[in-house]
């Protein structure tokens, strides 16, 4: 079978095991991971073996961006004082530059060598969350105080600022989409059966009642979309007037829950 560079990464984070005993072992156990850790147990190759259960409740997101293009990396583990650790921010930084420099492919190789090399100089279960990398012509990103929150906006034009200020924004607000029009249908359905049990004991007749399901609509998908958002610095525009006319080519939102 198939055996997914993030499998392999996780198993050598458990291990400290190679790439390629990692990822014989998880073929030999069909990508069992807890077989694959007693295959390399049996042959005396795990050198230290983490639990998966250990609650990886702590981390950071790590930002880097250069020349129309930006990564982020977050990375996780199990305590707030390893988070703050110098060795850990090392390891998170030099990650996002890893991936902004060299793309998705190498550096699914460099991370499945750096970070059981953390879990072992560290001694908490370190691995690899959501890694994401953009392009655009015009790039913004933000990362919150707390190294929770990163955010990557790629805007058509404009200036940095602005798309600091965009990403800014969505690190406080949350949008989950760009443009209204792109809120799931399925989405607003069970909105609208929300909605609909809310006014069942509502007299008005059945037209206006749609009516107001049309606005509750259009104010749903509004709030949930990042252009049509007040602005957090400046309530009285959106988002979509602050960038006056700059389109949103991409955004992301990485953060720990």
């Amino acid at each position: 079978m198939s055996i997914a560079a993030s499998q392999v990464s996780q198993l050598r984070a458990r291990t400290g095991v190679g790439i390629l005993d990692a990822k014989n072992a998880l073929e030999e156990a069909n990508g069992n991971e807890e077989q694959a850790i007693e295959i390399l147990r049996k042959k005396g190759k795990a050198q230290a073996v983490k639990k998966a259960g250990r609650e990886q409740g702590e981390g950071i997101v790590f930002v880097a961006s250069d020349s129309g293009k930006a990564a982020a990396v977050m990375i996780l583990c199990e305590t707030d004082f390893v988070a703050r650790s110098d060795a850990f921010k090392s390891l998170g930084a030099s990650l996002a530059g890893e991936l902004l420099s060299k793309g998705k492919a190498a550096f699914d190789a460099v991370a499945s060598e750096k970070i059981p090399s953390a879990v072992l100089e560290l001694g908490e279960n370190i691995s690899l969350g959501e890694t994401t990398l953009i392009e655009a012509p015009v790039i913004g990103s933000y990362v919150h105080l707390t190294g929770k929150i990163g955010v990557l906006v790629g805007l058509s034009k404009g200036t940095a600022e602005q798309a600091n200020d965009t990403a800014m924004h969505a690190a406080a607000m949350n949008p989950q989409y760009i443009r209204p029009s792109e809120v799931p249908s399925d989405t607003v359905t069970k909105e609208k059966e929300i909605w609909k049990d809310q006014m069942k004991d509502d007299k008005k007749p059945a037209e206006i009642q749609e009516k107001i399901m049309q606005g509750k609509e259009k104010k749903f998908r509004e709030e949930n979309a990042l252009l049509t958002q007040p602005f957090v610095k400046e309530q009285s525009q959106t988002v979509e007037k602050m960038l006056g006319g700059d389109t949103v080519l991409e955004y992301v939102r990485l953060a720990l829950d």
